[in-house]
């Protein structure tokens, strides 16, 4: 029977990732066939996850997709595997707002019937971490723990008091170990959040390392006794696709360290829509694959690799032409910046002499600021028909980046409104013949149209 998890915590900080990837490895290692998702819309994280287990992994997301698609998702996915770990986003319940919980950690445990292990960082805590977990297990009756995992524990007289307070004050809560301060199991930051698997492939060391913690300091013999498969509610009815039957249309999609930040289900609803993802690097191609019918640009750190993308001329050239000529391209974030003039190198480049020239469809520059532009959830309506489907369509995703972009000529179509949960919104989706690019990450599984139009859009 397979076994599920969900890796949770009270707040961000408290060691989720280095717990779930202990595992993960821990699980890898013993030849466990594992299934690893991401609960929000973090792109950086599943990174590391398919990293350790050679699998892609899925994030899971009750806010910008619908909870049918949550669990047609989930069991998809975890088909034919031993486990299924999710990682938590901030803390277990910490969602939209203070009452509504949809984008939260727990939203997604009671979607997949999945049990939460919560990791506590029990730094100068005794007693009152059984105080703590004791709140988190009264705290929704349908979001079950499997146990407590504590992080960053200062000795084995420590940890010998956190499990005698657990025992004492809050026994229905297995203590499932402790996991001492070890500055080495630290993964290293961004202005982002963690640094990319793919600018930071762990050493093999390093992961070992990490399933030897786990496997030292947690007591998986129990924790597997706590992890009885989820029990999912029914997923409704399925989702209508344009047919699989006809010949499948070539899209390149680009994917290398620049643009690595791309949704795992978005590439699995193209396939569904009759699209067929061909990927390319634009760092080190020097064409778009031929024969392609369409172009995906998603988003990552171009800005990063600069130098390189703007020192690939022959790329450069191939996309404007591409755009010249009528193919269909889609791009987010990363993805808008690479189509802009550039980056700039300080705040007062002129607009248009960016110290490193991109693709130029859209005459505006790119500055990195040391403070971030954006973040948070997003809910796009479609202005007009265009790329993604017709005028009035809602779709939705998430935008987070440090880069502001110049002001957009006035010339350049506005396709989307763009808003965030309850508040008025900003017309973006820029649009030049059929390019469409936005700082907005889409998840096609919010609404299936989108990705309809966009195969529709290849196919014609």
């Amino acid at each position: 029977m397979m076994k599920t998890l969900v890796i949770a915590a009270p707040q961000s900080g408290s060691g989720k990732t280095t717990v779930t990837l202990g595992l993960l490895a821990l699980l890898t290692r013993r030849g466990q066939r594992v299934a690893p998702f991401k609960a929000g819309p973090d792109f950086i994280d599943p990174g590391y996850h398919r990293l350790i287990t050679g699998r892609p992994s899925v994030n899971l997301d009750s806010w910008i997709c619908p909870s049918s698609f949550v669990r047609e998702t989930f069991r998809h996915h975890t088909g034919g595997c031993d486990w299924a770990v999710i990682e938590g986003v901030m803390g277990l319940f910490d969602g939209l707002g203070a009452t509504a919980d949809q984008g939260s950690t727990a939203a997604i445990a009671r979607l997949t019937g999945a049990p939460v292990l919560l990791v506590v960082n029990a730094r100068g805590m005794a007693a009152s971490a059984a105080a703590l977990m004791t709140g988190f297990a009264r705290f929704d009756p349908a979001v079950r723990l499997a146990g407590v995992v504590f992080n960053n524990v200062g000795s084995e007289r420590h940890a010998q008091l956190l499990a005698r307070a657990m025992a004492d004050h809050c026994p229905d809560v297995p203590f499932l170990g402790a996991l001492p301060r070890d500055e080495e199991l630290v993964i290293p930051s961004r202005h982002l959040g963690l640094v990319t698997a793919a600018d930071n492939p762990l050493p093999a060391a390093f992961v070992d390392r990490l399933a030897d913690a786990v496997e030292r300091h947690i007591n998986l013999e129990l924790l597997e006794r706590c992890c009885c498969s989820g029990t999912l509610m029914p997923v409704g009815e399925p989702v209508e696709w344009e047919s699989a039957e006809r010949q499948p249309v070539p899209i390149a999609v680009a994917r290398d360290r620049a643009f690595c930040f791309l949704y795992e289900d978005n590439l699995r609803l193209m396939r569904r829509a009759g699209l067929e993802p061909c990927f390319f690097s634009p760092l080190a191609d020097r064409v778009v694959p031929p024969g392609c019918r369409g172009i995906y640009l998603p988003g990552g750190y171009p800005e990063l690799h600069r130098e390189e993308l703007a020192e690939n001329r022959p790329m450069l050239a191939a996309l404007r032409a591409a755009v010249a000529t009528g193919l269909p391209v889609y791009a987010e974030c990363g993805g808008l910046v690479y189509l802009t003039n550039g980056i700039a190198d300080s705040e007062g480049m002129d607009a248009d002499d960016p110290a490193h020239p991109f693709v130029g469809v859209f005459p505006v520059t790119a500055r990195m600021g040391t403070r971030r532009a954006a973040l948070g959830y997003r809910e796009v309506t479609l202005l007009r028909d265009c790329l993604l489907g017709g005028a009035g369509e809602l779709v939705r995703g998430h935008e987070f980046h440090y880069s502001r972009i110049g002001e957009m000529p006035a010339g350049i179509r506005r396709d989307y409104r763009v808003s965030r949960p309850g508040e008025a919104g900003w017309d973006e989706g820029y649009g030049s013949a059929r390019c469409l690019a936005s700082y907005v990450h889409l998840h096609f599984g919010s609404n299936p149209a989108t990705v309809a139009a966009l195969a529709a859009a290849c196919r014609a």
